[in-house]
């Protein structure tokens, strides 16, 4: 009886931990909903101040503005990595953790000084116990960022940029394309890179002024391209936990029928114990 005793042990325990799982996957599937809805409407802003900055570069304008500065070697560069605070979400962490390393060790192996920046508890536990020097590291940044939470993250980054300290910055976070399919992904912000097939500064009329609109036009579009990834990756993090919950429960639940077919075995022998013990009583009473 004591194993039978054990596993309806074992079948309170996984029904406990399904119930669980089963919550979080609501949970996140009630915050997947909001965080798509943002994603969905940052990604037209995204794409047409993406299509005016590329096309803005030109030699005259560079020496006008320092961030659209292009050095002829890159010495030093920065990189920008968006994780979790939190864990249970399948390989997302993982992922882009992986997907830093890999920009680093790149990197690093053309020569290039590397510093590294880290918004996301995961990522910073991850390099902190590999020893990687963290030059900045946030853990105040939610499921819900705001455009403060990106300007606070790339404003410094972006002025080192302009000053000469750093010739390029990396921004290593994770591409939303469904609550499926949330691969990290590696972009870099600077030096701005020029679409060829765009239209030349020069063809553009600029009013009230043109000085006026390029100065908050430039710095606009590296602080929106980093709170589109935030926006991004709190939408790919739900949409990986709400994945990985469910496939949870489902294993629980492969595993409460698998341990109640075996208590309903050793249950059943059991009570065949019991009849033989009992009818061998009452022939030897005989």
């Amino acid at each position: 009886m004591a194993g039978a005793r054990d596993v309806k042990r074992r079948i309170k325990s996984v029904e406990n931990t399904k119930q669980i799982t089963r919550t979080m996957e609501l949970v996140a599937t009630s915050k997947l909903k909001r965080a798509t809805d943002r994603v969905y409407a940052t990604r037209p802003y995204a794409a047409g101040l993406q299509e005016i900055v590329s096309g803005l570069y030109s030699p005259g304008l560079a020496e006008r503005y320092p961030i659209l500065r292009r050095p002829e070697k890159v010495q030093r560069a920065a990189v920008l990595l968006l994780t979790a605070n939190r864990g249970l979400a399948g390989g997302f962490n993982a992922n882009l953790i992986r997907q830093a390393r890999g920009v680093l060790e790149e990197l690093r192996g053309k020569g290039v000084d590397t510093e590294l920046h880290i918004a996301g508890k995961k990522g910073i536990a991850y390099f902190r116990f590999r020893g990687e020097p963290i030059l900045t590291q946030r853990l105040d940044i939610g499921d819900r960022p705001s455009v403060e939470d990106a300007e606070s993250l790339v404003g410094p980054l972006r002025a080192r940029f302009e000053v000469g300290e750093i010739d390029a910055l990396h921004l290593v976070s994770s591409e939303f394309k469904s609550a499926m399919s949330t691969p990290p992904h590696t972009r870099q912000l600077l030096p701005i890179e020029a679409d060829p097939g765009a239209s030349s500064a020069d063809v553009y009329i600029l009013s009230p002024s043109g000085d006026m609109i390029l100065e908050r036009i430039l710095p606009l579009y590296i602080r929106n391209a980093v709170y589109t990834a935030l926006v991004e990756n709190a939408a790919a993090e739900q949409g990986s936990r709400r994945t990985a919950m469910k496939n949870a429960t489902d294993n629980a639940g492969d595993v409460l029928e698998h341990l109640t077919r075996t208590y309903n075995r050793a249950r059943q022998a059991q009570i065949t114990q019991e009849i033989a013990e009992i009818v061998g009583g009452s022939a030897a009473l005989e």
